[in-house]
């Protein structure tokens, strides 16, 4: 096992992907020093991505495992400030040049178009490892929450997704306005999803009761 160390973002998010794509132009590029080149910006945006299928209200079952269990090791790396645990035959092994040169330049322009809406202020909501580690922890909580078994409930992706994509925006572009908002979407998304569990938790104890409640509500509305 080894470790990938990163470091806090200091430039543009689009001239990091950019940079990165000029670098690993013209060769194979091992899962090492892709890591080594994107960074902790990398899997930030990597993360924001696989949150984006979640803002419909309703998702696939299954999905949000699928989806939820890289983001939530992506999510750790972030908060470790480092990956760790992957095998070296895992990190050496060599990726298709051209894919991942391919999918740095289309992020990098998707990144370019919302730089002036995400930008660099209130520093000190990224300024220090223990900050950062403290964004990591709550990003963390709401990828868990994303991941939580509520097929088919409405919204119970949507709210921990727009947190992690805020989150993850926030903390590659250094935006602390950005990062506040997504504290507040965190805030929201678990009261949500706590209210969910309760309501499930109250029905099953009142079994009976919520069976007769809803068959009453339902003759009030079918006539005959």
């Amino acid at each position: 096992m080894t470790a990938v160390q990163f470091r806090n973002p200091e430039i543009r998010l689009s001239e990091a992907l950019a940079s990165t794509a000029a670098a690993v132009q013209g060769h194979q590029v091992t899962l090492r020093e892709l890591l080594g080149y994107v960074g902790e910006q990398g899997l930030l945006v990597f993360t924001a991505v696989l949150a984006a299928p979640f803002l419909f209200p309703v998702s696939l079952p299954f999905m949000s495992t699928a989806l939820g269990v890289p983001m939530l090791i992506f999510a750790v790396a972030i908060t470790r400030n480092r990956v760790v645990g992957l095998p070296e035959r895992v990190l050496d092994h060599a990726l298709p040049s051209q894919t991942v040169l391919h999918v740095l330049e289309r992020v990098s322009r998707l990144a370019a178009r919302f730089e002036h809406l995400v930008k660099p202020r209130l520093l000190g909501l990224t300024a220090t490892p223990r900050v950062n580690r403290a964004n990591g922890a709550v990003l963390c909580v709401v990828v868990a929450l994303l991941m939580a078994p509520l097929p088919l409930v409405p919204f119970s992706n949507t709210f921990p997704a727009v947190a992690i994509i805020l989150l993850c925006l926030g903390m590659a572009e250094r935006d602390g306005a950005v990062i506040i908002i997504g504290y507040v979407a965190a805030v929201l998304a678990v009261t949500y999803i706590a209210a969910l569990f309760a309501g499930l938790v109250y029905a099953g104890t009142n079994l009976g009761e919520a069976l007769s409640t809803l068959a009453q509500f339902l003759q009030a509305r079918i006539p005959g």
